[in-house]
């Protein structure tokens, strides 16, 4: 960052601070520990304000999205190999539009910077354990929270939602796919009736079914680390999400994330 501050006077004449810098900075391979906590409004590391709150309506809203998978016949007549690449591929923009339909919401504050002095002391030992978790930004909690207020301005019905978690869910365009034509065609029924629900419901607005296509490509844009390291890292761990949900799909009838 050009204007960062990180590199304030008052840090470089801590005495302290310079000596622990300088032992940090040779534990990390020369890497000032300024590069590792970077102040900058955008590049600033952030977690929930209320973890135990969100993260449980986290949990709820994303086992409501595999059963909505779940109980999808068309889904259960593709190949394993399909159904594991589609919930691979459409886990995180169906989940977010779970979000956007349950209401919930979510604040985040400025993650506690990791104790410097710790670190050095327990130098030796942090690496036989488990990788530091990584933290959301700002500037990408700020693009999630984007995406959602656009999505809950267009105050879509049941049934809109439903149809376009269907055009969602059925993505022919992901790789490796073995029966990408029917999955096409499950894409565009989905796309259909979500057009013939709009009509009624919204006579005058002849653009809102584009509109609601083009808003819903943004969530492909969310990065599933962001998802994962925001919502579900502190309660999953350093655990595979993708494992989790795929034994909530297939393995597991009354899954629950633990609170």
């Amino acid at each position: 960052c050009e204007r960062c501050q990180c590199h304030s006077e008052d840090k470089r004449t801590a005495i302290l601070y310079t000596l622990l810098s300088q032992n940090l900075s040779h534990s990390q391979g020369g890497r000032s520990p300024a590069h590792q906590r970077c102040l900058c409004h955008q590049r600033r590391t952030v977690c929930l304000r209320t973890p135990h709150v969100t993260c449980q309506a986290a949990s709820n809203v994303l086992v409501k999205t595999i059963s909505f998978m779940k109980n999808l016949p068309s889904f259960h007549l593709l190949p394993r190999e399909d159904q594991l690449l589609l919930l691979d591929s459409c886990w995180v923009p169906l989940f977010l539009l779970g979000l956007v339909q349950e209401m919930v919401t979510f604040e985040v504050m400025e993650a506690p910077a990791p104790s410097m002095l710790k670190k050095i002391l327990l130098d030796g030992q942090s690496k036989r354990e488990e990788p530091e978790r990584t933290q959301p930004t700002l500037a990408a909690v700020q693009r999630l929270q984007c995406c959602l207020n656009t999505f809950w301005s267009l105050d879509l019905s049941p049934k809109e939602y439903a149809y376009l978690k269907g055009a969602i869910l059925f993505n022919p365009d992901v790789p490796g796919l073995r029966a990408s034509l029917y999955i096409a065609s499950l894409q565009r029924e989905a796309q259909r009736a979500l057009q013939e629900v709009l009509q009624p419901l919204h006579p005058e607005d002849q653009g809102r079914f584009a509109r609601i296509l083009l808003i819903a490509s943004t969530l492909k844009s969310i990065p599933p680390a962001l998802i994962t390291d925001l919502f579900f890292r502190p309660v999953i761990g350093n655990a595979d999400i993708i494992e989790l949900i795929t034994e909530m799909l297939y393995e597991i009838t009354s899954w629950q994330l633990p609170p």
